[in-house]
């Protein structure tokens, strides 16, 4: 049996760690991008998805897209069941009370009941809040979860988008600008 390895296989180990070593290196300096958890959704600069929801104060009562046209709103996707809306809840409040723009719930595959009473303990800060209890037309939105939050124009238009609980530095930093674009047109 013969022991001499050719020069290449005793390299071959090495040149196998060192490529893993970048590939990790790789990892940990694209792992710091701050925004690396955010989707870019399809929709910013299309139409926001035709819907007909019902209203979650008022039984029998359903509200279309057509309806919000025509004033730019912020639609803010939310659930009983989320714990990250409670984080974000004080600060689209804060929001709210600016009356900037209109601040639209979207409570998602919730229990109504169970929507209400969370609204009754944490406070209502939505002009309008509608029930989407399948999620069926959360799909058209690209919606996958709570919270997220949409801003349409006044034509209709998807203009931004967030995935996560809102924060100060988040409606300052990005929505404000976004925003004040719309409020221009």
């Amino acid at each position: 049996m013969s022991t001499n390895k050719s020069p290449m296989m005793r390299w071959l180990p090495l040149v196998a760690f060192a490529l893993l070593a970048l590939l990790l290196l790789a990892g940990v300096i694209l792992s710091r991008d701050g925004n690396r958890e955010a989707l870019p959704s399809p929709l910013i600069g299309k139409p926001a998805p035709a819907f007909e929801l019902p209203v979650l104060h008022e039984a029998g009562r359903l509200v279309t897209s057509q309806e919000l046209a025509g004033e730019p709103y912020l639609l803010n996707v939310w659930g009983s069941w989320c714990p990250e809306c409670r984080v974000e809840h004080p600060v689209l409040t804060k929001f709210a009370e600016s009356k900037r723009v209109r601040v639209i719930g979207y409570n998602l595959k919730d229990e109504h009941a169970d929507a209400l009473k969370w609204l009754e303990q944490f406070g209502n800060p939505y002009w309008l809040v509608l029930t989407d209890y399948t999620g069926e037309n959360a799909i058209d939105w690209g919606i996958y979860g709570a919270p997220e939050t949409f801003l349409v124009d006044a034509d209709g238009i998807i203009r931004w988008k967030h995935v996560g609980p809102m924060s100060e530095a988040t409606i300052e930093q990005e929505l404000l600008p976004v925003l004040a674009e719309v409020e221009t047109r």
